[in-house]
């Protein structure tokens, strides 16, 4: 596979949910085509305490892609969005975790893009 994959998990202020998913899908498009990531994946949860966390799957060619882009800070030419998901998450849940895809049996496009 050689596919190359970092997790992230952020804890979401109350009342700002739509806010970043939003601010979170333009930043994932940029950073797509600012650093050539295969794309990602965002997963909500709803904490025992009833806090909304979201864990986002970025998905990256290599390690030393997702490197690259990571040491310049992901970052992008949008201010504007990045104040935006800044402003609607109140925890990070530490450094992301870094994984190579090892075997993979999800379907390529099962339809869902939301």
């Amino acid at each position: 596979m050689g596919t190359f994959v970092a997790t992230y998990c952020w804890e979401i202020r109350p009342g700002k949910e739509e806010q970043f998913r939003s601010a979170w899908r333009r930043g994932t498009e940029l950073i797509r085509r600012k650093y050539g990531s295969l794309g990602s994946r965002l997963h909500r949860a709803v904490r025992d305490d009833d806090k909304i966390c979201f864990v986002g799957v970025a998905e990256w060619p290599d390690e030393a892609s997702w490197r690259e882009a990571f040491d310049a800070g992901m970052a992008y030419d949008e201010p504007a969005t990045r104040k935006s998901f800044l402003d609607a998450i109140c925890g990070a849940g530490g450094d992301p975790m870094l994984m190579e895809v090892t075997d993979d049996l999800l379907e390529a496009d099962h339809g869902e893009n939301t």
